[in-house]
């Protein structure tokens, strides 16, 4: 009786699909904030380079690009 429980449970776990769903989410998510955390950081470093042009303009007698 209790190898038919057993049989019956490995039988189901395998079929159930909701494992593979929750995974497929967990991929999807991490590639998304990947893709986040990159244009932050591409972002980030345009900012910064805009903010030297305008400091720089600020300056007297500094050149504006």
């Amino acid at each position: 009786m209790i190898m038919q429980t057993i049989k019956a449970s490995l039988v189901k776990f395998v079929k159930d699909e909701d494992g593979l769903t929750i995974v497929e989410y967990a991929v999807a998510g991490g590639l998304i904030t990947l893709a986040v955390a990159a244009s932050f950081t591409t972002l980030g470093g345009a900012i910064t380079t805009q903010l030297g042009r305008l400091a720089t303009c600020m300056v007297p007698g500094g050149a504006c690009v």
